[in-house]
């Protein structure tokens, strides 16, 4: 029987804070929020954020890359901003949809994608 998938973590230094970015900012449901640990889910995707002291967490580097579909891109840059995230970038219109990356406070960089 082949392994089947858990879950995708990042490492964070406030778990409560990314917690409510990603369900404020992409609708994705809180099932577990602790300081330390906190499980989120999107359809059978599970995002797991576990908290780290370490203040590499914090660079400015791409740690993490997750690309998300979105039905609004402007609207969805719109949450994310007011959650703290800049746009990395312009966003652009490709022939196949619109594209946007978002850079989190905490380093970690969401890519948004809007289907045609």
């Amino acid at each position: 029987m082949a392994a089947s998938f858990r879950w995708v973590l990042q490492l964070h230094k406030d778990v409560p804070k990314a917690a409510r970015f990603y369900s404020e900012g992409l609708g994705f449901t809180t099932n577990v929020c602790t300081l330390r640990w906190a499980e989120l889910q999107s359809g059978h995707l599970k995002l797991a954020l576990m908290h780290s002291p370490n203040e590499q967490v914090m660079q400015k580097g791409y740690s993490s890359l997750l690309s998300f579909t979105v039905t609004d891109i402007n609207s969805t840059v719109t949450k994310l901003m007011a959650l703290g995230a800049e746009l990395d970038g312009p966003i652009k219109y490709e022939i196949h949809g619109k594209v946007a990356a978002m850079r989190c406070s905490d380093g970690h960089v969401l890519g948004l994608y809007e289907p045609v």
